[in-house]
């Protein structure tokens, strides 16, 4: 049974792991041998140019000798955070700004939800007390007590569980279908206002048009 320090060491070595990732992340994106895989669309409008061409020093040419920079390499964070939707797209491109809608969605579903069941379902279920009257030779921890078998058998508290899980899958439903819809808003205005290409578009699409030109 897990406890409550099980679940605080998984909670820190998660949060250890993410900070890692993190740090690798920024300190790849600043290594010349990297900058053509974080600063893709840039080198395809011509905005930014390999920097590893014009060096003398070898090893300049796959690491960054520049030591200001490593204290610094964190900057672009709070800039990231200021800009808008459309700043993101023309910066980094369409996949980006989809990508960072994965984690605002993620919030904008998980926040109420876990407001509620802080607020109804756990005060729920450590009232029940079932568990403190079974047998002592039962091994039972603090998150037991939290969750639904800490509920009387035929006990009229599982209504309450069972109209929160309608309500949580219409919600999660709800913010998908809006998500869906704003993404796929988003797309259309983003092809529209870029040049045709084939990719663009489907096989029956192309062949449609096809057809239609012939």
């Amino acid at each position: 049974m897990a406890t409550l320090e099980d679940i605080g060491v998984s909670a820190l070595i998660n949060i250890l792991s993410a900070f890692a990732f993190l740090l690798a992340f920024a300190l790849l994106r600043i290594q010349p041998i990297n900058d053509r895989v974080y600063f893709p669309k840039w080198y395809i409008t011509g905005a930014r140019s390999n920097p590893r061409k014009g060096r003398r020093n070898f090893v300049g040419k796959f690491v960054n000798l520049n030591l200001k920079t490593y204290f610094t390499f964190l900057n672009w964070m709070p800039q990231a955070l200021k800009m808008s939707e459309a700043d993101i797209i023309n910066h980094a491109g369409l996949d980006s700004a989809a990508f960072l809608r994965i984690y605002t969605l993620g919030l904008k579903i998980f926040v109420p939800v876990t407001m509620l069941a802080l607020l109804i379902i756990i005060p729920v279920n450590i009232s029940s007390g079932t568990l403190f009257f079974l047998r002592k030779e039962l091994v039972v921890s603090d998150i037991d007590k939290l969750s639904i078998s800490n509920v009387r058998p035929k006990s009229n508290r599982f209504f309450i569980h069972i109209a929160l899980q309608y309500l949580f899958t219409i919600w999660t439903c709800f913010m998908l279908y809006k998500e869906y819809d704003s993404v796929a808003s988003m797309r259309l205005r983003f092809l529209a206002s870029q040049q045709r290409r084939a990719e663009q578009f489907t096989w029956s699409e192309i062949f449609l048009m096809f057809m239609v030109s012939q």
